[in-house]
């Protein structure tokens, strides 16, 4: 971490999909060059902070700063020039483009033509199974190679923040190595990281930070050493659990709004 203002500051946010309210005075920050876990079971919240603090939900009170500069109603593209980058729960490329197409195109965007071909053998080497699928179409990837490839785009040009929203979500085991290999890397390269994770395990080995998420407000906020008692505590008040490193839950109160998570 480095010293200066946090690379997320997020300051009692609310929001809101029309009629329902999905996120009550959030406040939590991510320091500059710090991971964040963003913990909590399905419909908690944390796709829709996510979505939020890189501009593609807007917010209906509060304050959103990236590295100390106020981002609140900015929309998606605005937030991404101040220095955020943002991976979805999903895929995220181009399935009719191949691998070195999809990464051509997001590394002209951040680099420039010029710096092009060397920031395709920056991406190679970092992560060498997308070098022998360059020609393959994206679409035809598996899940795990895709979110890698979402990877790839960000590390060349680090952002200072990194939102990665279930990225390990579906994957057998060894592709979520390669996915928190790739995160690791990015972070050691300089990039912020808040990571919105049901793998709670795996993403506690990463973070020193974590935030808990309990109907839309923050139930716990501190490090992340401690964040497995705050996470099981707050599951066994909704009559739910943690197995496996997984979330169980009851679903006694509902379902979640479309894409929540």
């Amino acid at each position: 971490m480095t010293d200066g203002p946090p690379a997320l500051a997020v300051e009692h946010v609310s929001a809101a999909y029309g009629p329902y309210r999905a996120l009550f005075d959030v406040t939590f920050s991510v320091p500059a060059g710090g991971v964040t876990a963003l913990l909590g079971s399905n419909g908690a919240g944390k796709s829709t902070v996510a979505r939020v603090v890189t501009g593609l939900l807007p917010s209906s009170a509060g304050t959103i700063r990236l590295d100390g500069t106020d981002v609140t109603g900015l929309p998606a593209y605005k937030v991404a020039r101040a220095g955020s980058a943002h991976v979805p729960e999903g895929r995220g490329v181009f399935a009719d483009l191949t691998v070195e197409e999809n990464l051509k195109i997001a590394f002209h965007q951040r680099l420039g033509r010029k710096e092009v071909p060397a920031a395709l053998e920056r991406a190679y080497e970092a992560f060498p199974i997308l070098g022998s699928r360059r020609k393959q179409q994206g679409g035809t990837l598996s899940g795990g190679e895709q979110r890698i490839l979402s990877l790839a785009k960000v590390l060349v040009a680090p952002p200072r923040l990194l939102v990665a929203d279930e990225i390990s979500l579906g994957l057998a085991p060894l592709m979520v190595d390669a996915v928190y290999d790739g995160l690791r890397r990015i972070n050691e390269a300089g990039t912020a990281l808040l990571i919105v994770e049901q793998q709670v395990d795996r993403v506690l080995g990463l973070a020193a930070t974590a935030v808990v998420l309990e109907h839309g407000a923050v139930a716990y906020d501190g490090p992340s050493d401690q964040a497995l008692a705050a996470v099981e505590r707050v599951l066994a008040s909704r009559g739910e659990r943690v197995v496996g490193s997984q979330f169980v839950g009851s679903g006694a109160d509902g379902p979640a709004p479309a894409g929540e998570s």
